[in-house]
Parts: structure tokens; sequence; C-alpha cells
């Protein structure tokens, strides 16, 4: 994502009225975004993601109206796997808590759609940016677009005969490209002028660069500990069934499907993926210690970031997932991207402005 605020975005400083439009419209997006996502995790937790059992992208958007409407759609959600295998007896009003849930996180779904394709050919038809960027920006749409298409063959997952919930690898496919958009809103906004360049030797943008698919490789786990509810079990810290190394981390065959099918190594996996990218970090601001401006005071935000949301995974794990404490361990990890990939783009973008690219 970086690479689109480098490579695909151009570096110059046009300073123009219609640029700072273009940054406020992303904004607007990455605040969209940022929602979209906590409301996709409160939908998780509170099982309600499968309480809508038809795709309609257009008529969907309006709710059951009536009596007559809302029991057509409990109907609906009445033969599917979950309510049979979790939900059997619930009451209508019980229905309604959980479909407010995935309406809302759908209806968001397509505003979001709406604010980008109405700035993207505005933006277009304005010539607000220069044509490597609307290629980057066109690129990016097609990137929303398949988050929605996961978004529903996901829910078709948890549909199917047997399940009761979708399928954790859907799930976390899910929550990376919503991640993705993210990030390459933010590496937009900054290769537009939405901060300023700086120069760094590269092995600092190569640390860089490196936090940011860190950030990634962690928040995929994180999405596979929700969707295959890890964090419901193993509620000790730092010991795991009374041990740093757990037994049964290789049980499935092949190995392979440990890693997205085995819950005690999902689990392992997120709590060494939270120490790598929290002693990287820590690497990289004392490496930045000497360092003066901006770039410093980002490592040193980082490094707060990490211990928050380390602190926030541990009690969520300790307190057997609270709502609240799931949704700000969720939100801190999406804060923490943005900065991770705010601090690669502004360093990246000050390379390419030395060069002259």
């Amino acid at each position: 994502m970086v690479a689109l605020a480098t490579y695909g975005v151009s570096t110059a400083e046009p300073g123009t009225r219609r640029l700072g439009a273009v940054r406020v419209w992303l904004a607007v997006l990455i605040f969209l975004v940022f929602g979209m996502v906590l409301v996709g995790g409160a939908t998780r937790l509170t099982e309600s993601g499968l309480s809508i059992t038809e795709w309609r992208p257009i008529a969907g958007a309006i709710p059951p109206m009536g009596e007559a409407a809302w029991q057509a759609a409990f109907e609906l959600y009445r033969r599917s796997p979950q309510y049979e295998l979790l939900n059997r007896g619930m009451s209508l009003a019980e229905f309604q808590a959980i479909f407010w849930w995935e309406w809302a996180h759908r209806e968001l779904g397509r505003f979001i759609g709406l604010v980008y394709i109405a700035g993207f050919f505005w933006f277009a038809i304005k010539r607000a940016v220069p044509p490597r960027t609307m290629v980057a920006l066109a690129l990016m749409g097609v990137l929303l677009g398949a988050q929605g298409f996961v978004g529903w063959i996901m829910v078709a997952s948890g549909l199917e005969p047997g399940m009761s919930a979708v399928a954790p690898v859907k799930l976390a496919l899910h929550l990376i490209l919503a991640s993705l958009f993210f990030a390459a809103l933010v590496a937009t906004f900054v290769g537009l002028g939405g901060a300023a360049s700086e120069a760094a030797p590269p092995r600092v943008r190569g640390a860089a660069r490196l936090l940011v698919l860190l950030g990634f490789a962690q928040i995929a786990l994180g999405g596979l500990v929700a969707g295959h509810d890890a964090g419901l079990t193993y509620n000790t810290w730092p010991l795991m069934d009374g041990r740093w190394v757990p037994n049964g981390l290789w049980l499935l065959q092949p190995a392979w499907l440990n890693l997205v099918d085995n819950v005690t190594t999902i689990q392992f996996n997120h709590r060494i993926g939270a120490y790598v990218l929290a002693a990287s970090i820590v690497g990289y601001a004392i490496a930045l210690r000497g360092a003066e401006g901006p770039a410093r005071g980002r490592a040193v935000l980082m490094l707060a970031l990490v211990l928050a949301q380390m602190a926030l995974g541990i009690m969520t794990l300790v307190l057997i997932v609270p709502i609240s404490l799931a949704l700000a361990h969720q939100g801190v990890a999406l804060v923490l991207l943005l900065v991770l990939v705010w601090n690669a783009s502004v360093l990246q973008r000050g390379a390419r402005a030395k060069s002259g690219g």
C-alpha cells in the first residue's frame, strides 16, 4: 500500500485547492472505513453476521418496514443452520437486535461505496489529480469492490448446512482486504501532500516498510483468532495451558492446516506475532532515538500504541473477550496500522522527492 503513495501517486507539491479537496475526501473515507471495521467487529462479536441471509445490494438498503416484513425476514433466518444450532426459540425482538448490527454493517459499506464512486468520478472529471494517481485510485476501487464481494462469500459460507458461523479463513480475508483498502487510503493521502516528506537512510525506510508488513500479518492472525473464537480458550497469560509452548500445535494433517484450523496454533501464532511486532517497533524506536523532528515522534507514538495494543489484547484474553475490550483492541490495531503506513509513506515519499521522482 505504501507503493500506491510512492509509485502510483505523484509526489509533486501542486498545492492546489482541488488537491486539498481530494485529501478531504480521502480523510473522510479513512474515518468511514475505520468505523466500518469496528461495526464489523461488533457484528462478529454479537454473532449477528448471519442474520440477513440474502444478498440484495440495492433493495437491501431498506430495512423491513412493518410487522409482516419483519416476520418474513425472521422466517428466512429461521431456515438458517445458525438458528437451528444456536438460536432456536429466539424471539422476534432478539432477532431484530442482531439484524440491526448486520444491516448497519452492510449499509455503511454501501455508503462508503457511494462516497468513493462519487468522489472518484468527480475528481476524474475535474482532473484534480495526475493520471497516475487516477490509475491508483481505480485499482483501489477494484479492491473496495472485491472487499464487498468477499463479504458476501463469507456470509454465504456460514449458511452452508452444519455451519453456525462464517468460515474463519474467509473472515480473515474480509478483514485483511478492509485493512489493505484502509492502508491504501492513508498512503494515498500522504502521497498527495497530506504530510511533509522526510529524508531517511535506506535502512530506516526498509525497516519502516517491514513494520507495515508485520502489522498486516498480525491483523490477519487476529482475523483467524476472531473467526475461530480462539480468544475464548487459553485465557491465561503469559502461559498457555501452563506452558510457554503449548501441546497440540501440530495435531492436524497436513501440517499447514494447523495454521488456519487449529485453535491452539492460531492463538499461539497471534501471541508470537504480537511479541515480534512489539520487539520490532522497540528496535525501530531505539534506532531513531537520536533523530530529530517528526520521525522520532512517530516512533514514540508507534511504541505507545503497540504497548497499549498488547495490554488490551491481554485483558481481552484474560477477561474472556468482553465486547468493549475486544473492539478497543481492534480499534487500536487500526490506529497502529495507520501510523505505520503513514510513517513508511512519508519516508518513501521523501526518498522519491530527493531523487526527483
